[in-house]
């Protein structure tokens, strides 16, 4: 077998494996619902404004069972059980086992499981999983992105006056507060409209899909990202840090785009 239909069988299997467990750690959170709503749901604040349910850890152990049957030499960076593991093998799923909890606990329906696949230190493979709406999004490198099986793209509109933005405020680093309310000014004064839903995950998904023009967020963690980086980039977007460098499945800022307006986001953030 050459080394690039090998690439292609390994990645093929890293993209199954995320589309398997995204689906398992969903089904389980839809049970959950019924004790969300019966409010005997366990739930803890991690920090100012940043909570981990039950779910969290439930979901993130389901997936953690699937993966490591499937790819078993893998390692697995989850956001809720091993947020300190190392990723210096040659596959790392990076797991947020439920992007959007605040939003999950309070019944509103902007939440995801997202899991991206590195592979020999690129991104390979990732999945994200609507869980309210059951959507499935999947993209796997240079194969394109999709839509429960259907081919999605960025958005083609060039003019900022005709933008539509995702963001998501700093509600964890407030000492970047100041710098990204002088950011959301600016952008206002020159798109048509901004949006906050709650989960980096599906906005990411919004980009890709066409649905927003871009997006961007003072500080992501690998969790929030690894899957939406692969799924804009194979829809035919980009996505940067402040400076414009590609970014990458790690703590920091993120700027994502259709590509055409990326240069005006950026000039406009900076």
């Amino acid at each position: 077998m050459s080394s690039q239909r090998a690439r292609d069988a390994r990645e093929t299997l890293l993209l199954d494996a995320c589309v398997a467990a995204v689906r398992t750690a969903g089904d389980f959170i839809v049970t959950q619902g019924t004790a969300r709503t019966a409010g005997t749901l366990d739930w803890r604040a991690k920090q100012r404004a940043d909570f981990v349910s039950e779910v969290d850890t439930g979901a993130e152990a389901r997936i953690r069972d699937v993966l490591t049957a499937r790819v078993p030499d893998a390692i697995i960076l989850g956001e809720e059980l091993s947020p300190g593991a190392g990723t210096d093998g040659e596959t790392v799923f990076i797991v947020d086992p439920l992007d959007g909890t605040t939003n999950f606990l309070h019944g509103y329906p902007q939440y995801a499981v997202s899991i991206g696949a590195v592979h020999q230190g690129e991104l390979a493979a990732g999945a994200v999983l609507d869980v309210p709406r059951g959507t499935l999004y999947v993209a796997r490198r240079g194969a394109g992105a999709f839509r429960d099986g259907e081919p999605i793209r960025v958005s083609t509109v060039s003019d900022p006056a005709r933008a539509l933005v995702g963001t998501g405020f700093p509600f964890k680093h407030l000492d970047r507060l100041e710098e990204y309310l002088r950011q959301f000014t600016r952008v206002t004064r020159s798109a048509a409209g901004i949006r906050r839903a709650g989960s980096a995950a599906l906005d990411l998904v919004d980009v890709a899909c066409g649905r927003f023009e871009g997006f961007w967020e003072l500080r992501l963690a690998p969790w929030d990202i690894a899957a939406g980086l692969l799924l804009v980039r194979e829809a035919g977007g980009r996505v940067t840090d402040l400076r414009g460098a590609d970014a990458q499945p790690a703590h920091g800022e993120v700027v994502a785009s259709n590509k055409l307006l990326h240069e005006w986001l950026l000039d406009v953030l900076r």
